[in-house]
């Protein structure tokens, strides 16, 4: 898997760099500011970029404003967000593309290894990887537009555990509810989000990512 990592911080791109290759993965660009960023994407031959939002020069937004710009000529080019902030606007932007593979994790909230290289790999394939706090703040923003009023707060719930990707079984543990509540929290957020159901999970988190970056 050929990876082109974007970082700042030479002991965290350094240390990237070598999980990165453990796993098997080839780092065919690494790089330290956007336009350089901007440069890999565009030119490389890559099959997942790994990418930090703030980089040189200004240190705002250049990470993601280059995956964007390249995701404008490669629409189905695999896009790994690693960053400390979540920014819902350009996080919206991102889903947009309706293609590829995108994912959006938070340094802090990577607790091992695993995690990581799992989410790189998920995002590589074409699927999706969203932290459960980045998916808060995108249906936060949804609900001020008055997306989801119409759900419970219960079925708010399940709808973030759904978006990251969890199983009824999986919801089901986390809220200490049974199976079934949560297939009749699920079919009812469904029909408010007018979303059709999907026994498949992957489609299931794409619907709603779906319905997020509407």
């Amino acid at each position: 898997m050929r990876v082109v990592l974007a970082e700042d911080l030479f002991l965290l791109r350094d240390g990237l760099i070598r999980t990165l290759r453990e796993h098997g993965c080839e780092v065919i660009a690494d790089v330290d500011n956007g336009p350089a960023l901007l440069r890999a994407l565009r030119e490389e031959d890559l099959d997942v970029a790994v990418v930090d939002i703030r980089l040189p020069p200004t240190h705002t937004d250049e990470g993601l404003r280059a995956a964007l710009e390249a995701r404008r000529s490669r629409p189905a080019l695999p896009v790994l967000v690693l960053s400390q902030y979540v920014d819902q606007l350009y996080a919206h932007e991102l889903l947009a593309g309706g293609e590829g593979g995108i994912g959006y994790l938070l340094k802090d909230r990577v607790t091992h290894t695993g995690q990581f290289i799992d989410a790189v790999r998920t995002v590589a394939a074409g699927g999706t990887v969203m932290d459960p706090q980045v998916i808060a703040k995108l249906l936060a923003r949804s609900d001020a537009r008055g997306r989801t009023g119409s759900l419970t707060p219960r079925e708010h719930d399940v709808l973030k555990l759904m978006a990251e990707g969890r199983s009824n079984a999986a919801i089901a543990h986390t809220l200490h509810i049974s199976e079934s509540a949560v297939a009749k929290h699920t079919a009812s957020i469904f029909d408010k989000l007018r979303i059709e159901p999907s026994a498949d999970d992957n489609r299931r988190v794409l619907a709603v990512l779906a319905y997020l970056k509407r």
